[in-house]
């Protein structure tokens, strides 16, 4: 029987909730983008502190379950933060991939660097020899989130990111050296977030948003990438992996880019393909055409051929090599940008590079690293060159 102290319990039971979730929309705090960053970048303050957040939560939970003090649902705890792909356990890997991190070509670049290596600048252990490159892409771009993302905390931030792609996930901790980890991260972070990625040893000349002439549309690129190599010496293929190599050591582009879909998917495949079959190996050989430039530039090609995606009738042949060697300025192929080997790899005295104060120079590369750092910003080519 409903009694009037019943529905009095109810009425008072009612306005509590009330009371509680307009508290709650109340003391929300608002977020208002930056007018410090140019139209064509988004402001991602809010977005990475609430990543923070997430990444501290998931250290937490994934130290209570090494500790024992919990369990392994609470250690998988942010898994429920992502989308599952209901309907889509048979599509296709890049069919997920694009359900999960969908592109918008006409979207703002968002405003975050992204760097990885074995220390944190915080901590004494960072090398000095990194601060001033490190503190010059902060220098240089105010208004930018910029992390350095160390091994273990990449761990915590991938399983975030990609907790409903277990396959991507397997994939990266398969992998046996850190190298291999560390090209397979600079892809990972950018499909799922967009921003920059540039390497520990590499300075910042000039600021992002000077990359590209302003006479190029915004809106109409989703990446932007230079020239590694362009060698023009008869015995090149002793030397490089390709005739004209993509660097990987800086990237920028839009979350969700099919480059970026179609070399996570090439990697995590083959990598499973080589665990399952007992291929998997420490050997350093092999480097550049499993994760590094090798790959990364046969997959540009490869999209830039590709006639679902660009209009083939009209073309005079396939985009090779011979379409950017000896480029001095930006060049557009669909919705890239190609930057001249200057822009990345200024002051290097071959291939037609100019110096670092050339008005093409914007981002210096130190060579720095070594292949037994974790999160080592070089390919063997560059190593094998340099020696």
């Amino acid at each position: 029987m409903i009694t009037s102290k019943r529905v009095a319990l109810v009425v008072v039971a009612i306005l509590t909730i009330l009371f509680f979730l307009h508290s709650l929309r109340s003391s929300s705090p608002q977020h208002s983008p930056s007018d410090q960053l140019p139209k064509f970048v988004t402001s991602t303050r809010s977005s990475a502190s609430q990543l923070k957040e997430d990444l501290r939560a998931s250290m937490v939970e994934a130290s209570r379950f090494a500790t024992g003090k919990g369990s392994a649902a609470e250690s998988l705890k942010l898994s429920s933060l992502q989308n599952p792909l209901k309907g889509l356990g048979t599509r296709s890997l890049r069919e997920q991939l694009e359900y999960q991190f969908p592109y918008d070509p006409q979207s703002n670049f968002p405003a975050y660097i992204w760097q990885t290596w074995k220390h944190d600048p915080s901590e004494v252990s960072f090398e000095e020899e990194f601060r001033e490159n490190e503190i010059s892409w902060t220098q240089l771009h105010p208004g930018f989130v910029h992390e350095v993302i160390t091994d273990d905390i990449a761990v915590h931030l991938l399983r975030h990111l990609y907790a409903s792609l277990p396959d991507v996930l397997a994939a990266y901790h398969a992998l046996p050296l850190p190298i291999l980890k560390a090209d397979f991260f600079r892809y990972l972070i950018l499909l799922a977030r967009g921003g920059i990625y540039s390497d520990i040893d590499t300075a910042a000349l000039k600021p992002a948003t000077d990359w590209v002439p302003a006479k190029i549309p915004r809106d109409s690129f989703g990446m932007i990438i230079g020239i590694e190599a362009d060698p023009d010496r008869d015995d090149w293929a002793d030397w490089y992996s390709r005739r004209i190599q993509f660097c990987q050591w800086t990237i920028q582009s839009k979350p969700g880019h099919p480059i970026l879909r179609d070399v996570v998917a090439n990697i995590t495949e083959e990598t499973l393909l080589r665990r399952d079959r007992g291929r998997l190996s420490r050997d350093h050989r092999g480097i550049v055409d499993f994760t590094g430039p090798a790959l990364w530039t046969d997959i540009i090609f490869k999209y830039f051929n590709n006639p679902s995606v660009f209009d083939m009738s009209t073309s005079q042949g396939s985009v090779t090599w011979q379409h950017f060697t000896r480029i001095t300025s930006a060049k557009k192929v669909g919705d890239v940008i190609v930057l001249p080997i200057t822009s990345f790899s200024p002051g290097v005295k071959q291939m037609g590079a100019g110096e670092d104060d050339d008005d093409m120079a914007f981002v210096k590369h130190h060579f720095e690293g070594t292949l037994d750092d974790p999160f080592t910003p070089e390919s063997l080519d560059t190593i094998n060159i340099l020696a």
